[in-house]
């Protein structure tokens, strides 16, 4: 289960914020990227000056080493392997203020916050049922017959987006629920309180009724698509063995032998038509189970 973000956040900051999981359970723990700094780093001699340097200091160093300037000459020595050093260190070393993604995403999460939801957010019953809406969903998305428009695609890629920002949102409520109620339990209950617990637990089941049956019928509307994509599949197969029934009969013909066969290849046909009237219900099954969806 990854982030599950509402689908009327813009689809550049969705996709951002479903690829950084890790980075937005830290900033909802409290981390904060350092601020990018106010004025330009000053940074010291580039690579490419200190590189054409190199033979003038050589020979500046030589000339110095030989004469009676010679500590002088260990001096500039020294002073210019620092400076090369300090440079080398300086080109690996990554400035903790040139961090523009982990700022950029701290900053949408923070636009953004309430719009997305994490794997914290869910407690491990609500999680085994978005687990179950986010399959039903990704195999209609992904189906063969969703892509060539057999189904609604429009209307596929806007309402079950829509169901799962939905769902989630509801399992993630009922679990910040369960836990305040469990936490409730632990601590123990005065007599008085007794009697109010049963109704709480009772609004609690039905809640979670309410939504598990919202999954399932999704996952019946899966169930038909999936139904309409096997039999998609098999009519292709058929159509790609029909255009080679030509051939066949050729060969038949030339060897005799196609008063036995014929009769047996014409049932492709047959298969075929069977198919297609297979798919065709098969579709109409799934826009029944999607309009149920929308009631």
């Amino acid at each position: 289960m990854g982030v599950v973000v509402d689908p009327a956040v813009p689809p550049e900051v969705a996709g951002l914020l479903r690829a950084n999981a890790p980075l937005l359970s830290r900033i909802r723990a409290g981390w904060v990227p350092p601020a990018a700094a106010a004025e330009p780093r000053r940074r010291g001699p580039s690579g490419a000056v200190l590189l054409a340097a190199t033979p003038v200091m050589i020979a500046l160093m030589a000339v110095l080493l030989a004469g009676p300037l010679a500590p002088a000459g260990f001096v500039l020595l020294g002073m210019y392997v620092f400076v090369v050093l300090v440079k080398i260190a300086s080109m690996s070393e990554v400035p903790e203020d040139d961090r523009p993604h982990e700022r950029t995403v701290y900053e949408q999460a923070r636009w953004y916050d309430g719009r997305f939801l994490l794997h914290d957010d869910f407690d491990h019953e609500a999680g085994k049922v978005l687990a179950r809406a986010q399959r039903a969903i990704g195999s209609v998305l992904r189906s063969h017959v969703n892509a060539e428009g057999l189904l609604d695609d429009a209307r596929n890629a806007i309402m079950l987006p829509a169901q799962e920002w939905e769902i989630a949102r509801l399992l993630a409520k009922l679990s910040a629920l369960r836990m305040e109620h469990r936490d409730l339990l632990i601590r123990g209950i005065a007599p008085e309180v007794a009697a109010v617990i049963e109704p709480l637990e009772r609004a609690l089941a039905e809640s979670e009724s309410a939504v598990v049956a919202r999954v399932e019928a999704l996952e019946r509307y899966a169930g038909h698509v999936a139904e309409a994509e096997r039999a998609y599949h098999a009519r292709a197969q058929i159509e790609e063995l029909r255009a080679k029934l030509p051939r066949y009969e050729e060969l038949l013909a030339e060897s005799g032998a196609d008063a036995q066969a014929v009769p047996e290849i014409d049932r492709l046909s047959e298969d075929a038509d069977t198919l297609e009237r297979t798919l065709r219900r098969s579709v109409r099954s799934a826009h029944e189970a999607f309009r149920y969806l929308e009631s």
